[in-house]
């Protein structure tokens, strides 16, 4: 007795027939298997949010240390730009040291300005310190006199608002 399989081969007899029953069972339980993986909605969900989720991580990875990078690179320029600008101001500052110096000495030995005046040039080389307090103190005087003179003593600034109120006067 012959019988046939799905291929259209037939079973020679019972042990084949039954190795080709098992095959089949096999086979069709795989077809299940995926039928019920496709249909399974929610574990496919879930899958695919783990997926993102390893994405998302990764991603959160790589711009951390794209930011890292970045700010190391903006860190690294603000520090040559400081560091260019304190060289400038170190030259400028030499460069306005000498030409005071060099001011001075002339003041010393130019027969032409008066005594006290060279006298007093070459104490404030010798003594820098008390010279730029006076320096200081005399360009303060100077500032508070133009200011009040302009009218912006009092913290009160010069503005439209102030000389509709003083009836057009500057002066107070």
């Amino acid at each position: 007795m012959t019988h046939k399989d799905a291929h259209g081969a037939g079973a020679k007899g019972p042990d084949e027939l039954r190795r080709q029953i098992e095959r089949t069972r096999g086979e069709l339980g795989d077809t299940v298997a995926q039928l019920v993986e496709r249909a399974d909605v929610k574990g496919r969900a879930r899958a695919r949010a783990a997926d993102l989720k390893d994405k998302a991580g990764a991603m959160t990875v790589q711009l951390r240390v794209s930011a890292a990078q970045a700010g190391h690179g903006v860190q690294d320029r603000a520090v040559q730009a400081g560091h260019s600008a304190q060289e400038r101001m170190a030259r400028a500052g030499h460069l306005a040291q000498e030409r005071a110096v060099r001011a001075g000495r002339g003041l010393e030995h130019d027969t032409r300005v008066p005594r006290p005046v060279r006298a007093a040039a070459g104490a404030a080389r010798r003594h820098p310190g008390p010279a730029l307090t006076v320096g200081v103190a005399v360009a303060a005087v100077l500032t508070a006199a133009v200011m009040w003179r302009r009218g912006d003593a009092g913290g009160e600034r010069l503005t439209a608002a102030v000389m509709v109120r003083r009836g057009g006067r500057r002066h107070r």
